[in-house]
C-alpha cells in the first residue's frame, strides 16, 4: 500500500512550489478547495464520511499536480464526485456541476470550460491513477466517538467537549493534518484540544492501568506532546486571520485551464444579467455535443448512465432501426407465395418380415448376439 503520510520538507517541496506557488498560496487553495468540498456537500446532504474522503483525495491529489496545471475547484468537484460513489452516496455529475455554479463566481466557474462534465468525467480518470486507485479512507470520526465512549466524567461536560472535537475534526480538512499523521493520532490530538478549552480534564477512564500516564495511551502509543501540540496549533491558525486571507483572492492562471482538457475547448464566458434576476449572473449556452463517431473514437470512463452520451445504452450495440415514414416508399417487391399449413407427419410403416411377431427369449432369429445387424 502507498504511505500516504507525508512530513513538512515534503510539503514544502510540492509539484505547486517548484511549479512558482509560494507555500502561504497553497495553504489558501488548499483551504478553498476543502471549504469548497464540504459547501457542496452539505448543500447536497452528503454525510461526513463522503465529504471528508473527499477532501482527503483533494489534498492527495495536490502532492503530485500542481494548482497552476490543474484548477482546485474543478479537482474539487470531481474529488467529491468519486467519493460519492466509493462511499456509496453517489451523486449525479450534472448535480454537482450544477451545485458549483452556484456556489462558484463566473470567474471561479470560467474553469470548468464549455464542457463542465466533460471535464470532471476525464478528471476523475487522472486522480484515480494520482491515488493509485486506493480509495478506502479512514477518517478521526470513529475514532473520536470510540475514544469518548471510554472517558469518565459529567455527562453534560463531556458531551460538550465531544461536540467541540467534532468540530475540530471538521475544520481539521482544511488543514495538511489527515496527509501528516494517522486518523487516531487526529482524534487524540483533537480531543485533548477539546479538553483544554472546555476545561474539562479526564482523570478517570475504562480500562485504566497503572502503567498508563494518560489517557490515549491505551489506544495509541509512542505519541509524545510535541506532535498533539503540532496538530493543535495547525487547526487553531485557521481562526487566525492571516495576510493571505485579506489578500484578494486570486485564482492561478487557468490557461493552460488542465491536462483534463486540451485548451482549445475553452471559451471566454462573459456573464449576461437577467432583467428577472439582477443578481444573478446566466452563462451563454454551451455549443452542441460532438458527432457520436468523433467522441467513440476516443471513449472515456465515464458514470454509465442513460443519458450518457459516450456509451450506448444498453451497453451493446443496437442494430439499425429500418426507417419509418421517412422517404419514398419501397419499391414494389413480389412476395413468395404463401405455403398452407401441412397436416403433420405420421409413422412411416416399414415392412419387415418378422413384424408384428412375438419374440421368444433371446436374441431375434438370424441376429448375431454380440453385434447389431449390419
Amino acid at each position: 500500500m502507498p504511505n500516504w503520510y507525508y512530513d513538512k520538507k515534503d510539503l514544502r517541496n510540492t509539484p505547486s512550489a517548484r511549479d512558482g506557488v509560494d507555500y502561504e498560496t497553497e495553504r489558501r487553495y488548499r483551504r478553498e478547495g476543502a471549504r469548497f468540498i464540504m459547501e457542496a456537500g452539505a448543500s447536497m446532504s452528503l454525510g461526513h464520511n463522503t465529504v471528508a474522503t473527499g477532501v482527503v483525495y483533494f489534498h492527495r491529489f495536490y502532492m503530485f499536480h500542481s494548482f497552476r496545471t490543474f484548477p482546485r475547484f474543478v479537482t474539487a468537484s470531481c474529488c467529491l464526485f468519486l467519493a460519492g460513489k466509493v462511499e456509496e452516496t453517489p451523486k449525479k455529475c450534472k448535480d454537482i456541476i450544477k451545485t458549483a455554479r452556484g456556489l462558484l463566481s463566473d470567474e471561479k466557474f470560467q474553469s470548468f470550460g464549455d464542457d463542465p462534465k466533460e471535464e470532471v468525467m476525464t478528471l476523475e480518470r487522472i486522480l484515480l491513477q494520482t491515488i493509485k486507485f486506493d480509495l478506502q479512507v479512514e477518517h478521526p470520526y470513529s475514532f473520536l466517538v470510540k475514544y469518548a465512549k471510554c472517558l469518565k466524567g459529567d455527562s453534560a461536560k463531556l458531551q460538550k467537549m465531544v461536540q467541540m472535537a467534532w468540530n475540530f475534526v471538521n475544520d481539521s480538512l482544511s488543514t495538511t493534518v489527515s496527509i501528516q499523521w494517522e486518523p487516531e493520532i487526529i482524534a487524540v490530538a483533537l480531543i485533548y484540544l477539546a479538553s483544554k478549552l472546555s476545561k474539562f480534564t479526564v482523570v478517570d477512564w475504562v480500562g485504566k492501568k497503572p502503567e498508563h500516564l494518560k489517557w490515549w495511551d491505551m489506544f495509541v502509543q509512542d505519541v509524545t506532546m510535541e506532535i498533539l501540540e503540532e496538530i493543535c496549533h495547525q487547526v487553531l491558525d485557521l481562526y487566525q486571520p492571516s495576510q493571505a486571507e485579506s489578500a484578494p483572492s486570486k485564482s492561478p492562471p487557468q490557461l493552460p485551464p488542465s491536462k483534463a482538457s486540451p485548451p482549445m475547448k475553452r471559451a471566454n464566458i462573459s456573464p449576461i444579467t437577467s432583467k428577472n434576476s439582477p443578481n444573478i449572473a446566466v452563462k451563454t449556452p454551451l455549443p452542441p455535443m460532438p458527432p457520436t463517431e468523433v467522441v467513440e473514437a476516443n471513449p472515456i470512463p465515464k458514470h454509465i448512465t442513460t443519458d450518457n452520451p459516450h456509451y450506448p445504452y444498453p451497453p451493446y450495440p443496437m442494430p439499425p432501426m429500418p426507417p419509418q415514414g421517412h422517404g419514398p416508399p419501397l419499391p414494389y417487391v413480389t412476395m413468395p407465395p404463401v405455403i398452407p399449413p401441412q397436416p403433420p407427419a405420421g409413422w412411416t410403416h416399414y415392412s419387415h418380415p418378422n413384424a408384428n411377431k412375438y419374440y421368444p427369449p433371446g436374441p431375434p432369429p438370424g441376429r448375431n448376439p454380440y453385434y447389431p445387424p449390419q
